[in-house]
């Protein structure tokens, strides 16, 4: 069923419509904003409560989610590849708080993000040449920093002869490649039945012969089955929300406590520092400019259950100061024909 932009959003279609919008959030019917160059601004659009509620009511007539007193959130993914969320009373305290999130550079590769300035050339062949040599990577940052956009890009530098399997809450990955499967969590029906959640999909997607594995978000217990999965020699990828490379170690080891008792920090701590091999960590800045700050490596050390980190580069807010670490895994370099020494920067 095809998106009509006009007929569906309405008096929003224009701010769909434009491509400077990165985001439309709508806290009541007269405090709609808009974001673009991740800067936000208020807008001088006014709608009433009913024209709100019969937004969102079209704009998820496809999806087949739903949104109710028993279900007050729904998150889904639009056909245009946008991504809507909408939270209603009472969890919210009196209007319908509804946010569309464009993904306006979804289909961008590595050469893209260096010419819109997110990275270097060189940063670029890095990680390039490590998603070509299979590393296991995690991509980091706050809320609206690129994390997905970046996930996109390394993806795009999966060889083609490569099966994919990703993993996400709502589809928005669209890895540009010949062999991929999408699969996407479920809720439960009007009986409590019927939920898929990511911990299942992460199990189900062992089953289906991938090359490598994307996780969209790792947010909480399946960080463990991720962590399972990696160390299993499957190369996967994924993002994880956190403040600097250090935290979202720190998160990553925390994350797989939630799925029970059994688990203890003397297991995690050796299984996380042998499953991701590179952090790419972005930020968005006061400007509005999103970049990648930070790239570090995991040596496969760990002392006092805390898994050892190195920084590679690190952004100096004029160019990338190279750190004390090295990239890992130099034999998997040679083998993709891109050995080290032919390249690093010493």
């Amino acid at each position: 069923m095809d998106l009509d932009i006009d007929i569906t959003f309405g008096a929003i279609a224009a701010f769909m419509k434009d491509s400077t919008v990165e985001e439309i959030w709508i806290n009541s019917p007269e405090r709609i904003f808009i974001a673009r160059s991740g800067k936000s601004e208020l807008t001088n659009l006014l709608l009433t409560h009913e024209e709100v509620r019969n937004i969102v009511e079209r704009a998820l007539m496809w999806s087949g989610r739903r949104l109710d007193l028993s279900h007050p959130f729904v998150d889904v993914r639009l056909p245009d590849g946008s991504r809507l969320h909408v939270a209603i009373p009472e969890i919210t305290a009196q209007h319908w708080a509804v946010n569309i999130r464009k993904h306006l550079m979804r289909n961008l590769d590595c050469d893209d993000l260096v010419e819109r300035g997110v990275m270097s050339d060189f940063i670029a062949t890095a990680l390039k040449n490590s998603v070509r040599a299979g590393l296991n990577i995690l991509v980091s940052g706050g809320t609206q920093a690129g994390k997905t956009t970046m996930l996109n890009a390394l993806a795009s530098a999966i060889p083609r002869t490569e099966r994919v399997v990703t993993i996400e809450e709502v589809f928005e990955l669209s890895p540009q490649l010949p062999d991929v499967v999408a699969l996407q969590t479920r809720s439960a029906n009007l009986q409590g039945e019927g939920e898929i959640p990511l911990r299942r999909l992460i199990k189900e997607s062992l089953r289906m012969r991938p090359s490598r594995i994307i996780v969209g978000e790792v947010r909480e217990a399946e960080a463990l089955d991720l962590l399972i999965a990696l160390n299993s020699g499957l190369p996967g990828m994924g993002t994880l929300h956190a403040n600097s490379p250090r935290d979202a170690i720190i998160k990553l080891q925390t994350l797989p406590l939630l799925a029970g008792e059994n688990i203890s920090h003397k297991f995690i701590a050796p299984t996380v520092a042998s499953a991701f091999d590179l952090i790419v960590h972005l930020s968005l800045d006061q400007s509005g400019m999103r970049r990648v700050k930070e790239i570090s490596a995991l040596t496969g050390r760990y002392e006092n259950d805390r898994a050892e980190i190195e920084t590679l580069w690190i952004w100096n807010g004029t160019d990338y100061d190279r750190g004390i670490g090295t990239l890992p895994h130099a034999d998997k370099f040679a083998a993709i024909g891109s050995p080290l020494t032919s390249w690093w920067r010493q």
